[in-house]
């Protein structure tokens, strides 16, 4: 089809993606004791840093051995946290496996993701808040992953949000508002117009499909969903200045 990243995935599968000329454009995030390091538990509470820096410091040698740019970390739910305590802690605990990923060339990416539907209390559901915390950091080894789907529904404007904080973004996903599904014309959000916005933006990495196929498989949609953020010429696009689109596996 075009695909050139089954992405979110973890070592166990990194050897068959490269023996089907694959990589993986976001590696998936480690998992320590008491889950910690998952979506609900992860850098607001300083009392996760020690487990998070040990099984970060752990992961991010074999993503880099794989040739792996990015992995990905999440913030953690509020549980009454206020904004900028939450900003604060999230910094802390980053600035201490930062030297490390720096060190193996690797960018930690944090993703955005709505509290509305699917994420109930996840801290980082803005993208103001995600902007003020690559602000604090100040790395170019830490930038927000944007997800398209999830920040229509806490905020939409997609297109201008994008444009200005452009540089403080290094991923994308996409997924049909509402419902998650396809990103055809049974939803909201304009995909083709975004693919636009991020060519004329000049970005180079993947666009992430991450939405539900309706019918399993799902590979007419993934086919679809490329002719639909492909704004160039089928025959030249992967040769382009354009997002590659990638696959993401739950």
């Amino acid at each position: 089809m075009g695909y050139e990243s089954v992405e979110l995935t973890g070592p166990e599968d990194w050897p068959t993606l490269q023996a089907h000329g694959l990589t993986c454009a976001i590696a998936t995030f480690p998992v320590g004791k008491d889950r910690i390091g998952t979506i609900e538990k992860a850098f607001n509470r300083i009392e996760h840093h020690d487990e998070l820096e040990r099984i970060y410091r752990e992961m991010i040698p074999l993503v880099a051995a794989a040739g792996i740019k990015q992995l990905i970390l999440f913030s953690g739910n509020r549980e009454g946290m206020d904004e900028q305590t939450g900003i604060q802690n999230c910094a802390t605990g980053i600035r201490r496996i930062l030297p490390y990923a720096i060190e193996h060339h690797i960018t930690l990416v944090m993703e955005l993701l709505n509290s509305k539907v699917d994420h109930p209390d996840y801290m980082c559901d803005h993208t103001a808040w995600g902007a003020a915390l690559v602000d604090e950091i100040n790395s170019p080894h830490f930038r927000l992953l944007y997800d398209i789907y999830h920040m229509q529904i806490m905020e939409g404007d997609v297109i201008s949000t994008i444009r200005a904080n452009i540089q403080r973004i290094s991923h994308f996903h996409t997924a049909g508002v509402p419902g998650r599904h396809e990103i055809d014309s049974t939803q909201e959000l304009n995909y083709r117009a975004i693919s636009q916005c991020l060519h004329d933006l000049g970005y180079t990495g993947f666009l992430g499909q991450e939405f539900t196929p309706r019918q399993h498989p799902g590979l007419d949609s993934l086919a679809d969903a490329l002719r639909r953020i492909d704004i160039t010429q089928p025959s030249n696009w992967i040769n382009t200045f354009f997002a590659l689109p990638s696959l993401f596996v739950c």
